[in-house]
């Protein structure tokens, strides 16, 4: 038996240094210009490097001290943890399955289009306070000036091999 909590303590010790950066990115995501568009992240980021933290703590705690209740506080939470990622992975997963990009005549990178992705990722993108909002971040980032600077001719551009954030602008 100690073994084992030897092991799991390792394990959550390990955990709580990996929470640790998991913070500071958030933290220094606050940092960032008031237009930029991760700022969407930040608090994401904070609570899911802080609920690491904490059910690190439990289990590191538990497992040192043999305390059972925080073990059972550490598994519950862990399997809720675990759950709630892998849901997020495959709504990921499901909303832009479809959404692959287009081979276009005359072009180095691939064309997006909205239609080939799922319904509600459609709906909620063409709503227009929503849209609004999506244009207003992307314009406000430097990836247009970027763009200008390094391709001179349109053809340039057209040649180039740009990443989807690239094409969409």
């Amino acid at each position: 038996m100690a073994l084992s909590n030897n092991v799991i303590g390792a394990i959550n010790l390990v955990a709580v240094l990996l929470s640790i950066p998991i913070i500071a990115a958030g933290i220094w995501l606050t940092t960032e210009p008031a237009d930029s568009c991760v700022k969407i992240l930040q608090w994401p980021v904070i609570i899911l490097g802080v609920l690491i933290l904490v059910v690190a703590l439990a289990g590191f705690v538990g497992a040192f001290w043999r305390i059972p209740s925080l073990l059972v506080f550490y598994l519950v939470a862990m399997f809720v943890l675990i759950a709630l990622l892998v849901s997020l992975v495959v709504f990921t997963y499901a909303v832009t399955l479809r959404g692959h990009g287009n081979i276009e005549p005359n072009r180095s990178y691939l064309e997006y289009r909205i239609d080939d992705f799922s319904l509600w990722l459609r709906r909620r993108v063409r709503s227009s306070n929503r849209w609004d909002n999506v244009r207003r971040c992307l314009m406000s980032s430097n990836i247009c000036a970027e763009l200008d600077q390094r391709y001179r001719t349109a053809q340039d551009f057209f040649n180039a091999h740009l990443t989807p954030i690239q094409v969409i602008n």
